[in-house]
């Protein structure tokens, strides 16, 4: 990355980061803040199908309700699922089953990766075993920020979270071996420009992992949805 665009993701990572002050997010964000009061015991981390966080010493009542009421508090969870001291965050995508089908088809060890959409940080968790080098998440969500920074908290994780878009990760200050772009590529209303900024991105023989939509045929046609497709808003481009 040039010197001349340090500059610009620092003012843009400074601007979004006045997103906390919204009034629809200072609450949310106010309540995490919460989090800091409770005294934990030991406890174990599972980074499996849900992940897990549990302790042979159950929580005061008192600390359980606090963290009952955070994890309601960050309502919508759309990737999971997580369990945290007994608390069952049953989220509306259940993330391992896309997991799970792809995870044998890449070696994350010592590599430096990149989720770009990373929502809550579902599978940069569920990457932390593979032992990467460095993750880095990109998604403009303070919402997502702020449920992946409850679930760091009990992790404790160098997973790097970028309140930055697609757009943004050509201008990274490094460039990748691994980018996954899972469930995003439809959604972009340019979606060769969205690819040439990955291809900008990645290291020397990099990967890119793309989980999209795709229309049956082998025609070289692309199917641009006026409304909605499957019920989902913001589709754009799903290709053979």
């Amino acid at each position: 990355m040039s010197m001349q665009t340090t500059p610009l993701l620092n003012q843009i990572r400074q601007e979004r980061q006045q997103w906390f002050n919204w009034k629809n997010i200072k609450p949310i964000y106010d309540t995490l803040q919460t989090l800091q009061n409770i005294q934990f015991p030991q406890y174990q981390i599972i980074l499996d199908d849900c992940i897990t966080i549990k302790s042979d010493q159950p929580l005061p009542t008192t600390d359980y309700n606090q963290l009952l009421h955070i994890a309601q508090k960050l309502i919508p969870w759309r990737k999971g699922p997580f369990e945290i001291f007994d608390i069952k965050i049953d989220s509306e995508w259940q993330s391992f089953i896309k997991y799970n089908l792809i995870k044998n088809y890449f070696n994350l060890k010592d590599k430096i990766v990149a989720d770009v959409g990373c929502n809550n940080g579902y599978y940069m968790f569920r990457m932390l075993k593979q032992h990467p080098k460095k993750i880095v998440g990109f998604d403009p969500s303070a919402l997502f920020n702020l449920q992946f920074n409850f679930i760091n908290h009990f992790i404790k994780s160098n997973i790097v979270f970028e309140l930055l878009g697609i757009e943004h990760i050509e201008f990274y200050e490094h460039k990748f071996d691994v980018i996954f772009l899972l469930g995003v590529l439809y959604h972009r209303s340019d979606p060769y420009k969205s690819l040439k900024s990955i291809y900008k991105s990645l290291n020397k023989e990099g990967e890119l992992i793309v989980d999209s939509f795709i229309i049956e045929g082998d025609d070289e046609v692309c199917l641009f949805p006026k409304d909605r497709y499957s019920l989902i808003p913001n589709i754009y481009f799903i290709p053979t």
